[in-house]
This record gives C-alpha cells, structure tokens and sequence, in this order.
C-alpha cells in the first residue's frame, strides 16, 4: 500500500460509529481497517464496516432517476423526475386532502446526517398525519418512558459500561448488534473489561446469544414475559429495603405499592426463571457498587414494551445507579439534538389512526397500522406514498400485507440506493449519493455514546457528475412542494447547522476545529446531571408516570390470564455481527458461508415431532407461513424458535443479484400487525405464536 493514499472517517452503517482507516489509490478502495487513533473504538471494527467497499462498487446500486415502466425501469432526469414527484403529489393532496399522502422513514435516516437534517422539513411541507418510520418497530417504548420518566423522549439512559461492576442485559445482544441506543465499539473486549475488574456480567434472553456465551450468567426467559420479572426485581428490592433511593424522585410509595402484587414466587411460572435466581438476581444488583440494567430489543418489541423500559429505569434509580458512575447516565453531546428539539417531540396523541385509533407520539403513528391505512377505504386513505431509505416489507410487522397494499398505490417515490423488497412498487425512485461520497457527522448517535465523542466525516470521494446529495433531493422536494422553487434554487448544505450547533455546544467545538482531530475526539466520561437536565415539571424522576401506572392493570390481567392460542410455539428474531437488518446482504463477503437464515429449535421440540436437522419445515403464524431449515441447538429455550431478521429477499422484482442468491425467508411474513403495545404503539416481534410441521429432508437432496 505504499502507493495508496490514507482517509480517515467513522462507519455509520450501525450505532457503533467505528472509527476507519481506509486506504485508496483514486477511486479504488485498496483497505477498510479499524482506526487504532480512534480514542473511542481503539481499532475496532466489524465486518460490516469494510462492506462500504461494496456499497461503493455495487453494480446493482443506482444513480441516477427511475421511472417503472409496463416494460421495465428507465432511467430519466432529476430535473424530470421531480417534477413529476411534486406534481404527483400535487394532485393527490388537491383531490383526497393532505392525509391522502404518507411518508416512511427507515432505519439508515439516523445514520446520515444529511437525511436527517433535510428530510424533517420534507415531512412538515407534506402536511400529513401520516408520518411512520422504524422507530415504532424497535425503540418507541425508550422513547416513551423516557419522556414520561425524564420529562423529553430524547433524554436516554445510557449504561456506563466503561465503569460498572454489574451488568445485566435484557433482551440485547450487543456482540451481534455492536450495541443498541448504546454506541459503544468494541463491545467483547469492554465486557471483558467488567469481568477483569471483578465484575459479573449477566443476560436475560430466550436464547444462549453471543452475549450470553462470554457473559458470567445466563437465563432463559419464556418471550415477552420480562415485564413480570423487572416488577419481581423491584419487589424484592422493595420487600427486603435494599433501595438507595436519589431525593430527585416522585412517585416512590406509588411505585413500592404497584410491585407488591408480583412477587418472584407469583411470576416463576410465567417468566420460567426460579424463583430463588430472582431473588439472587435482586439482590446481586441491588448490593453491587455500580450495576446497570440494560434493555433492547427483547424487550421494547413486545406487548408490554413502554411498561418494561418504564421498570428498567426505575431499577436503576432505586438502586442508586441512575447517574451515577457505572450505572445509567445521560450524555452530554457536543451537538446536543435535546437542546435543539425545543419540545416539539413531546406530543402524544394529538390525534389518531383513522381505522384503528391508535395513538399518534411525537409527531408520527405506529407503522403496523400503514397497511391498513392504505386497504381501507374511504376519506384520508393513503393514496400516495414516499419512503426514505427504508424497507418496511421486511422490516415490518406482516409484510405480506404490506406487499399487497403498496400495489394498489396511485403513486409511489422511493429515496433509495436500490431495488429491493419495497422500492420495487415505487413508481420512481431517487437515488441519493452515500457512503464513501458523503460528509457526515453523527447527530444521534454521539447523543447515545457510552462516553461524550465528536468526530466529523469528509467524503472520501466526490460524487459522480449527475448525482445528488440526499440533502440536495428533500431540499429541492421540499422547494417544489411548498412553492418556492426556481431555476435558481440552490440548496445548502444542512451541516452548516451542526457547526453553529458546535460552536453554541458545551465544548465551543466546530466543523472545521474537528478537521483538525480526523481520529475523533473523546470529550471524557459521561458525568452526571441530574436533576439539571431532567425536563420534567418539577425536575424529579417520575417513578409512577400516570400512563405508564395506566398500563399496569393491563398487567396484572396479563399474569392471571396467560394468553391461549392454537399455536404451540413462541417465535423470536435474531440478528448477526455480518447483518445490518435487511441492506447489507448484497455483499459477498457478507453473506459468504454457511447459510444463516435457519430456524433455531431446541432437540426436545424437534424430536415431539419428528423434525431433524437440515430438514425444511413449514412455520405458520395467523397472518402467513414460510418454509425454512431448522437447525436444532440446545441454545433454545424449550418452546421458543428463532429466525433472522432481515432475509426475505426472493420476492420477484428485487434487484439485488447476491442478496437473491441467499435470499431466505422473512420473519415478518409471521408476524402479526394486529398486535402491539396497547400503550405506545410499538410493533410486536417477540413472542409471536406459531407452529412448525416438518416438510421433507433437504439431504435426501443432495
């Protein structure tokens, strides 16, 4: 490589933000390696990262403007191809109303800048109620309790991992997901760390995960039954006065007065976990100098979501451990995206879905309720829909349905790279330059780092002639669509707000002050702020929100009435270090080797009926089925199977050429978008019912 020249930048593919390395003669990447400068990943990185090689060189990736046609894509002009956008959408909203037109945000808006600075004020000039992104499918219920909790949805605890004695996970698998509203690189080698310094680290999760494996202590928990086992921690923690309770707290009697009816010994049934480890458990974390509970996925994706997030963060303030060194704290970023929000996120329903009801949070409805809202007739039907950088046929709950609903739409616009499971029913596509081309500065997750970190991105390539900026496409939208456009339009670059951000931040930093530190800069620990930074009335911890108190009832009902269902077996997702929800399976290095999109079964339930290893076996839910290899593992809790998330990629129309030939199954054709959490909204992925028959033997093939 002594040829080649060196460009430094953080990898936004995931929430770990490593730091890079890259070495590159002209346009040719020559290496993708971790950054050893980088204060916060130290070296790290995973095999995602040198996957941006890939998204550069894909032939599959478009970049230029196009329009689906009777006998195929063609490509058109951006000066064509927004035109039509806006006049599309013109005449629907004149003819229908404004609610005739929604938008969808994916997961990618938060991992570039450009979008997410840009395509907000795309969103507000659409004039719609119906705004969905993947955050109701993930993380609504942080949200939730954290604006119940702490006063703002944005004001997210955040588990100092770096100096804790006790870790319990929940539900999360940061070695697969290189951490989740926890940017934290270089996860293995910091739970190491805890266990060097002689700490324990334990995990919570219907599956032996990666975590699991390298963690001191594991339990199985029957799925979407951790609400039961958060209310008995705090019982016991309450019943043997083992608190270490901040005077900044409201609603502490309320809350004591709640977990008494769940006791260890009235949920062990339930939870599947005994009731002497969930006493151990309590008071393991309770007597520990530092402990922080952590909970993600498992828990946020289930039917009591908002409730679960609500307890984690009351076990960590009753125990002393809200921000506090080791616990749970708050950032301090030196682009503080709290500060900027103004409270215009603190909103709940406002207003409605029209056929269901269900409420609106800050400023967007749950996105189990877009099919519907697309089949159903009748006045505010959604007639049109843009989606950015977004999947929602594999990433949403029953995406069977969703595939019908997105062809009955009068129009379609997808900002996207590709042709994929969704963008195929787009009757225009927009494709925005990315990766290695853009400049970027991460605005959320630095707000969610397991230290104060800053670090911008120059592009390591310009952008091809012809191409656009993402922040170029919503600006000249957005211009269109409110009536300000011209010849002469010329949008602006929206990181022009991240440097007066910076410059007005706590650290007085700047655009062109981190030019001058390309590694990064490490702004210290997180330090405590409370109640300084608590936005709630009377800047106090809410123990006992009124809704979430609201909720308990819902509960208790839970507990004496187990859910029955003709469905003998709970379905749970799962994802891998090389995975990146559903966009990165069009690199070969990535999807290279054995197949990983399998059922996970425990051998007891296999053997019950007569299913073996590598044979394909056919798994039905109420809303679908797929046929799938199961792979027997004693990783499996007993009653309990698991696919991958992400997959689903033989779908006719996708032009995805690797991601096909390793297509899979999706295991959202299984789940059920009539059920989530009655509270806020969120999708349910966890606990779905199902059934698994056996098909035939794929070895009898081969």
């Amino acid at each position: 490589m002594t040829n080649s020249s060196v460009h430094y930048r953080a990898c936004n593919l995931c929430e770990a933000i490593c730091g890079l390395e890259i070495h590159y003669t002209g346009h040719q990447v020559v290496s993708i390696a971790g950054d050893k400068s980088d204060p916060f990943s130290r070296g790290h990185v995973c095999p995602k990262a040198v996957a941006l090689k890939d998204i550069y060189e894909d032939t599959n990736r478009l970049k230029r403007p196009v329009r689906r046609t009777a006998t195929g894509w063609e490509e058109i002009t951006w000066e064509e191809a927004l035109e039509e956008v806006a006049a599309r959408l013109g005449q629907i909203q004149a003819s229908d109303g404004p609610d005739a037109v929604a938008m969808y945000a994916g997961n990618p808006s938060v991992h570039n800048s450009g979008t997410y600075l840009a395509g907000t004020n795309l969103m507000r000039a659409l004039k719609t109620k119906n705004i969905f992104s993947a955050t109701s499918a993930d993380q609504l219920p942080h949200h939730f309790a954290a604006w119940q909790q702490f006063g703002h949805p944005f004001l997210l605890p955040i588990p100092d991992i770096d100096r804790t004695d006790f870790w319990l996970i929940l539900g999360a698998n940061p070695l697969a997901s290189n951490g989740s509203l926890m940017t934290a690189p270089d996860v293995e080698n910091r739970l190491k760390a805890v266990q060097q310094r002689g700490g324990k680290v334990v995990v919570v999760d219907p599956r032996y995960t990666e975590t699991a494996a390298k963690a001191d202590a594991h339990y199985f928990i029957r799925p979407a039954t951790d609400v039961f086992l958060l209310l008995a921690i705090l019982q016991v923690i309450f019943e043997e006065q083992l608190e270490t309770v901040p005077v900044y707290v409201d609603g502490l009697d309320e809350l004591k007065q709640i977990v008494a009816a769940f006791s260890p010994e009235e949920v062990t049934d339930r939870t599947g976990i005994a009731t002497a480890d969930i006493r151990q458990l309590a008071r393991e974390f309770a007597n520990t100098p530092s402990a922080v509970a952590y909970g993600r996925i498992g828990l946020s994706t289930q039917a009591f979501g908002g409730a679960c997030q609500w307890l984690v963060n009351a076990l960590n303030c009753v125990t002393g451990n809200l921000d506090k060194a080791g616990g749970a704290m708050f950032t301090q970023p030196a682009m503080d995206i709290l500060a900027a929000s103004k409270g215009e996120y603190n909103k709940y329903n406002r207003y409605q879905s029209r056929v269901r009801g269900l409420p609106e949070f800050m400023g967007e409805l749950p996105v189990s309720t877009l099919a519907e809202e697309i089949l159903t007739e009748g006045e505010g039907q959604i007639k049109a829909l843009i989606t950015s950088c977004g999947n929602p046929i594999l990433s949403t709950p029953n995406g069977q349905q969703l595939d019908r609903a997105f062809e009955t739409l009068e129009f379609m616009v997808s900002i996207d790279i590709y042709i994929n499971e969704t963008t195929r029913h787009a009757h225009l596509i927009l494709p925005p330059a990315t990766g290695l081309e853009v400049a970027h500065y991460d605005l959320t997750f630095n707000a969610l780092a397991i230290r104060n970190v800053a670090r911008w991105s120059e592009p390591l390539f310009a952008k091809e002639t012809g191409t656009k900026y993402d922040w170029e496409v919503f600006q000249e939208l957005t211009a269109r669509l409110t009536g300000h456009y011209s010849s002469s339009f010329t949008p602006e670059d929206p990181h022009t707000k991240v440097d007066l951000a910076l410059r007005f931040g706590k650290y007085k930093l700047s655009l062109d002050a981190l030019r001058q530190h390309p590694h990064g800069l490490d702004l210290g620990a997180l330090e405590s702020c409370l109640p300084a930074r608590l936005q709630t009335s009377n800047k106090k911890v809410w123990l006992a929100p009124p809704l979430l108190v609201k909720d308990v009832e819902r509960i208790k009902k839970a507990l004496a009435q187990p859910p029955s269902s003709d469905f003998d077996l709970l379905l749970i997702n799962r994802r891998h270090v090389r995975d990146n929800n559903s966009w990165m399976h069009n690199s070969e290095r990535l999807v290279k080797g054995r197949n990983r999109c399998t059922l996970l079964m425990h051998p007891q339930d296999a053997q019950q009926r007569g299913i073996k290893t590598g044979s394909e076996v056919e798994v039905v839910s109420r809303v679908g089925k797929v046929k799938v290899e199961v792979e027997l593992t004693e990783k499996m809790m007993l009653g309990v199977v698991s696919l991958p998330h992400g997959y689903g990629h033989g779908r006719d129309g996708v032009r995805l050429n690797v991601a096909q030939s390793h297509a899979g199954v999706s295991v959202n054709d299984l789940t059920d978008d009539q059920v989530l959490d009655d509270l806020t909204g969120n999708s349910v992925f966890g606990g779905v019912p199902v059934r698994v028959q056996n098909c035939y033997d794929l070895r009898s093939f081969v």
